[in-house]
């Protein structure tokens, strides 16, 4: 007697299983979409306003594609002097304070994590309480720091700031990585007569290649990115890295929207190369140790 509503009950959920199978198809991807769009929708807006006179961008009423295309920007941007000097500086910057961490950063890590010695838990912990310190807050103290020392308007200024403030992070994420790899990896090496620091260099590192991959990553895009000590430290013109030097398009004295968004999308750039071309060996090192 229950059998044929029983039936109609599960032949009722596989049509509605199937219904929501098909659905699931377009759904997702339209919703994936959208999200991404959300993501890309301020740098379209700043490539079609890169795009069009400097006047249309603050005209008013707005307009979505530019009256008038203006595809002499780029070019106008990238034959700048004062610009190259700008991209010339923070290519310097952060790829020395990317260096600087990772020289630091791989020993006291390797040591941190294969020692142990009296205070260990509250270097991690001071390692850890670190990142919770942000360079605005701290930047009148390091200004008069850099400014005993004779080292205001210089490189060396914003390169150590830098890698000061990033390399808590890359410690602490290599702390865990190194931590991960068994004891026994490095026995086997000593007996075939590698040294420590051969063990580290030729065994050790080459595990821990997406934890080091994570380091550089995010090393280098916050000191890329880094603005305040920068506006703080550096007076120089030539001398001032891409995030303050493209403020300088914009001033009481000259409105150059379009070049201002043409300088912002060139400066995005070398991030997303570097961020793509080492962006399956970044997911590694974020997912590590998530599954054993």
């Amino acid at each position: 007697m229950d059998s044929a509503p029983s039936m109609a009950r599960i032949l009722h959920d596989r049509g509605r299983n199937s219904r929501w199978r098909r659905a699931r198809r377009f759904v997702l991807p339209a919703g994936g979409a959208a999200v991404a769009f959300g993501f890309l929708a301020p740098y379209l807006i700043m490539l079609l306003d890169a795009l069009r006179p400097s006047s249309e961008v603050v005209a008013s009423p707005a307009t979505v594609l530019p009256r008038t295309w203006q595809w002499s920007t780029f070019g106008t941007v990238l034959s700048d002097d004062r610009f190259l000097n700008w991209l010339k500086t923070s290519v310097l910057v952060a790829a020395a304070s990317t260096a600087i961490v990772i020289a630091v950063a791989v020993p006291a890590a390797y040591f941190s994590a294969r020692f142990r010695f009296p205070g260990r838990t509250a270097f991690l912990f001071l390692v850890l309480v670190t990142q919770m310190f942000s360079p605005t807050s701290l930047v009148v103290g390091i200004y008069r720091e850099f400014f005993d020392a004779g080292l205001v308007n210089t490189y060396a200024a914003i390169i150590l700031t830098n890698a000061g403030f990033n390399l808590a992070f890359a410690v602490w994420i290599l702390h865990g990585f190194i931590a991960s790899v068994p004891r026994e990896v490095e026995e086997a090496a000593e007996l075939d007569g590698c040294t420590r620091p051969g063990t580290l260099r030729r065994v050790i590192l080459p595990l821990i290649r997406p934890g080091l991959v994570t380091a550089v990553i995010f090393t280098f895009i916050a000191a890329w990115n880094e603005y305040v000590v920068a506006l703080t430290l550096i007076q120089d013109d030539a001398k001032k890295p891409l995030t303050v030097g493209i403020s300088s398009y914009v001033t009481g004295y000259e409105q150059h929207w379009d070049q201002l968004f043409a300088a912002s999308i060139v400066a995005v750039i070398p991030v997303v190369i570097l961020f793509a071309s080492i962006e399956r060996h970044l997911a590694g090192g974020l997912t590590a140790g998530s599954v054993k």
